[in-house]
């Protein structure tokens, strides 16, 4: 079975990844593809999943022990998040955390780690990401939400676009330019804040999206948001450097979830084709339908080994951007021709929601777009590998 080589593959390197990998994989398939379906339908949270993620120790993983993680790194938590979605349940909080949770650990104060660490691993709260503007996209020097001090006070001003999970979240991690804003054309510095989310002036619109996850989108407004000098990440004007730990793990993380998808469909494509006959033949011993999932299936598992060896550099503090942007666009890539796939080999079943497969297309397509854009990655693969002129 398709699952089977899934689980031999040269991704599980070390044996206690293959336990990690085959511990996650139990405790989801207890709940599995319908269950995440009958959640999202209903427009309702898979907190039980999500409670048992946490009891588990797998949310934290990659959080320090000291702070009440599993002391491992991306590559533990690149294992959980891709065999979540392995069996169907794609959650896109365990992307978000990939990016808060290395970011406090790494530049938070003592305090700000003891205050939060320990409840996002726990699963307990969560902490959501601010940083795309409508006007600014992937030009983060565009970004124009500001915070200026005042006292002992920081006042946070503007606007954030596809906020994910903000109405789940405990506070969300708040980019912002520092001090007020300028018209000469001169770059003010990047600062981040941590802002609880039930703070007077925050105020937030749902985006209607096509998206079918638990997590929501929206359209945040800061207005007079004020928050103490503590709010503060790490140094004032060092937020854009900041940012950078979190944004490589975010990159992984995206494309763990798309792996886990491709993973998902391909074993029921392969299924699939071994039940359905036509004239006595299963529809998978012809070569139209073989080829194109075999094919699928080499081209998620070089994605797979690609996004192991990304982690493997951000564990290692090494220079991790160039493979986990290649990672990322691999994944991406991969899932949703693994997904188109599979939907064919079903034929019309293929969307019908009692398959579950049509309804993580948008998840799936969701990441040749975010959390960086294909044509970005390519742009920066063309420019910093190849030594090619900049065309922007």
């Amino acid at each position: 079975m398709a699952s089977d080589l899934f689980q031999s593959s040269l991704c599980d390197t070390a044996e206690h990844h293959r336990d990690l990998r085959d511990s996650v994989s139990k405790l989801v398939g207890k709940f599995g593809r319908k269950y995440f379906q009958d959640v999202v339908n209903k427009g309702e949270q898979p907190n039980a999943l999500w409670r048992e993620l946490g009891d588990a120790g797998f949310l934290g993983v990659h959080v320090s022990e000291e702070y009440g993680g599993g002391g491992g790194g991306l590559a533990e938590l690149n294992i959980c998040i891709e065999e979540t979605a392995a069996k169907g349940c794609p959650i896109l909080a365990m992307v978000i955390s990939s990016i808060t949770a290395p970011i406090i650990g790494s530049v938070g104060t003592e305090a700000m780690k003891r205050e939060w660490l320990p409840d996002i691993a726990a699963g307990k709260r969560k902490m959501c990401f601010a940083i795309t503007e409508p006007d600014a996209g992937s030009n983060t020097h565009k970004v124009s939400t500001h915070a200026v001090k005042r006292g002992d006070r920081w006042v946070i001003n503007g606007a954030k676009y596809w906020t994910s999970d903000i109405d789940q979240s405990a506070a969300v991690m708040v980019v912002a330019r520092d001090g007020a804003p300028v018209t000469d054309g001169s770059r003010q510095g990047l600062s981040l804040f941590v802002v609880p989310t039930n703070t007077s002036g925050i105020s937030m619109t749902r985006i209607d999206a096509a998206l079918r996850t638990s997590e929501k989108q929206f359209t945040v407004f800061f207005d007079n948001v004020e928050v103490p000098e503590d709010a503060l990440i790490g140094e004032p004007g060092a937020g854009l450097k900041q940012v950078f730990a979190g944004l490589n793990p975010e990159r992984i993380a995206a494309a763990a979830i798309n792996n886990g998808i491709s993973r998902f469909a391909i074993e029921q494509g392969a299924q699939y084709a071994k039940d359905r006959s036509v004239w006595n033949t299963p529809i998978g011993a012809h070569q139209g339908v073989a080829h194109p999932l075999a094919e699928a299936y080499i081209n998620v598992q070089a994605a797979r080994l690609l996004n192991a060896r990304a982690a493997q550099l951000c564990d290692n503090g090494e220079d991790a951007a160039e493979t986990a942007n290649m990672a990322k666009f691999a994944s991406a890539e991969a899932s949703l021709k693994a997904l188109d796939q599979a939907i064919q080999v079903h034929g019309g079943n293929g969307l019908s929601n009692e398959y579950g497969l049509s309804d993580l297309w948008f998840i799936a397509r969701l990441h040749r777009t975010a959390p960086v854009s294909r044509e970005m990655i390519l742009n920066y693969v063309s420019t910093h590998s190849l030594g090619l002129p900049k065309s922007y």
